[in-house]
């Protein structure tokens, strides 16, 4: 984001527990089921959550069987739905299936190389294993935070996740699976200096007042996530505004896969393609792609060559090269944005086939990240391979940094 004199900017996050992060984790958890056994499954998973049912839709081709409704029991109880007064059970919710294969004709453009024999892949492979579908994709990075995020979106996650936790280790013992947070920072310069807002909202038990919320959130949420010396009397915080919380989760609100890509990605601060991530195998560049973007520009910003970058990839649907790849740093680079772009070609390959190699997407390991973020995710061991910085030191020797 180009830097203004003056700015409040916002970005949000939710719990596990919110709806649409319970259908990305279905979806993902489905995915990662099918490439334990089968790395070239193929998966195109939506799941939709509603008040008592499970709804699990979509495109899968693969040589293993997973038990979907065993699979989603788990999830949605290891999530913490676990009594029907949370307003959903994993154990008495009814969970539908409709699963189709792979259409014929996406696979056309795919399947040609994508067979890998021992992960093998020759340069003959990789040119002629196209993209899954056309569209375009954005990846960020900057030097804001140790996790190279925007400082909004990192901090609206690390609220969540806090909050999951001191639900999960009993500190907050009223508290429900469902929840959101979201982060106002004030910037000056292009650099933080207060925290303008901060709300936080949980489900509770019925007879937990807002003012025990209240107190209980700041002192265990708040207070040991957001740094103090960004905090002052101006600070608003708001915890449950609307003064109870009590119906939350699936009862409350339908949840679908795919209806948190800001959530996903870097909380508005940049654009997006507009595809989702959750419950598409590597073939699908919403996913490699984005995740592919993500890494160069983590290794660009780590390498010091510009303070923040952009990129948007672009493909069309059977075809591997790239049709465009256009590079933004916002002022701050040290180098051209065109030289940019000449170093991402020389360094990072772009194509769909390469991408799975070199970001090793053919495992399990994508539930993980289907709540509080695909990005600056340093807090999963191991590292995701489009959060590791292993090209910063070449691409900051040859750009001459």
């Amino acid at each position: 984001m180009a830097a203004q004199e003056k700015f409040i900017f916002s970005s949000e996050s939710v719990t596990e527990g919110h709806p649409d992060k319970i259908a990305d984790q279905i979806s993902d958890g489905i995915l990662d089921a099918i490439l334990k056994d089968d790395p070239n499954g193929r998966v195109a998973c939506e799941t939709l959550c509603t008040t008592g049912m499970v709804m699990v839709a979509g495109e899968i081709t693969t040589k293993t069987y997973v038990d979907i409704p065993k699979l989603t029991r788990e999830i949605v109880k290891e999530i913490g739905y676990t009594r029907a007064k949370y307003g959903f059970d994993g154990e008495t919710c009814a969970v539908l299936t409709a699963i189709d294969e792979q259409s014929g004709d996406i696979a056309l453009g795919v399947d040609n190389a994508l067979e890998v024999r021992d992960k093998a892949l020759t340069e003959e492979d990789i040119a002629k294993t196209g993209a899954g579908d056309q569209g375009m994709m954005f990846g960020y990075a900057c030097n804001e935070t140790e996790e190279f995020m925007p400082m909004p979106i990192a901090l609206a996650h690390s609220l969540a996740r806090q909050l999951t936790k001191v639900r999960r280790d009993g500190l907050i013992s009223y508290l429900r699976p469902d929840g959101k947070t979201q982060v106002s920072l004030q910037y000056e310069k292009g650099k933080v200096v207060r925290a303008d807002t901060i709300v936080v909202s949980s489900q509770h038990h019925p007879e937990a007042t807002l003012k025990e919320v209240r107190a209980d959130i700041i002192e265990h949420v708040v207070t040991p996530i957001i740094p103090a010396h960004l905090i002052d009397d101006h600070t608003r915080i708001f915890v449950n505004p609307t003064g109870r919380f009590v119906k939350g989760g699936p009862m409350a609100d339908t949840g679908l896969t795919g209806r948190k890509i800001i959530v996903d990605t870097y909380g508005g601060w940049i654009p997006h393609g507009g595809g989702a991530f959750s419950g598409k195998d590597p073939t699908k560049v919403d996913r490699s792609g984005a995740y592919m973007a993500r890494y160069a520009t983590k290794n660009i910003v780590a390498a010091g060559i510009a303070d923040q970058c952009q990129i948007q990839v672009a493909y069309a649907i059977g075809v591997a090269e790239p049709v465009s790849l256009n590079v933004e740093t916002f002022g701050t680079g040290k180098i051209p944005n065109e030289k940019i772009v000449e170093l991402l070609r020389k360094h990072f390959d772009f194509r769909p086939a390469a991408i799975i190699r070199d970001l090793d997407l053919r495992k399990p390991q994508y539930r993980a990240l289907a709540a509080y973020g695909h990005m600056g995710r340093i807090d999963i061991n191991p590292l995701p391979g489009w959060e590791k910085t292993n090209r910063a030191e070449v691409l900051r020797k040859d750009a001459g940094v």
